[in-house]
């Protein structure tokens, strides 16, 4: 019997590639916001500087720009859960979190939808979000809890769907400042009362 064949690992990609991804999707996240999911990616590819061939090259379809875009601000929101966590006092790391948490929403009201569209329904890429955001907002709102800075009945379900709810409620201009200030009275009102 013949020795089977070694398959070797994948490459790890350069870093001149793994900076253009970054590049194409932080050009990419501010074109979607700008101009909705049907921006164009030639556009796209010449602000980030970059040939259309290497846009492509890394995101064969706009789908899969959109979907990458919309993981890369999970994620985002995901790591800076935990960084806050580590470098700054309870109250203001939430806080710090959810106006993050209002620039992932902006993203997601133009990139969700386009996600969603070719099924026909709520698109997986979006559905698994859900578990990191609540996690995430739940390690922060634990750890404000246990400091006392927060009553121990606030649900962190609760903060994301206040700010969810004002940005989908609002479909003017302008919803972002009040998602902002919002957050500010989700806080105030959350925190524990002097005995």
């Amino acid at each position: 019997m013949p020795a089977a064949k070694k398959v070797p690992a994948p490459r790890k990609p350069r870093a001149d590639a793994q900076r253009n991804r970054r590049r194409i999707l932080a050009a990419a996240k501010e074109a979607f916001t700008r101009s909705g999911a049907n921006a164009s990616l030639d556009d796209i590819a010449k602000q980030t500087g970059v040939g259309p061939g290497t846009l492509y090259r890394h995101f064969p379809t706009r789908d899969a720009l959109l979907e990458a875009v919309y993981q890369a601000e999970v994620d985002k929101l995901a790591a800076a859960a935990a960084d806050l966590a580590q470098t700054m006092p309870p109250l203001p790391a939430l806080r710090a979190w959810m106006l993050l948490f209002v620039d992932y929403i902006a993203t997601k009201k133009v990139i969700a939808p386009a996600l969603a569209a070719p099924a026909g329904s709520g698109s997986p890429v979006v559905e698994a979000s859900y578990a990191r955001i609540h996690q995430a907002v739940g390690i922060l709102v634990r750890r404000a809890v246990a400091s006392g800075d927060l009553r121990a009945d606030v649900d962190p379900a609760d903060l994301v769907k206040a700010l969810v709810g004002v940005a989908f409620a609002s479909p003017s201009p302008g919803w972002e400042a009040s998602a902002r200030r919002l957050v500010d009275i989700l806080l105030l009102g959350s925190q524990s009362l002097p005995q």
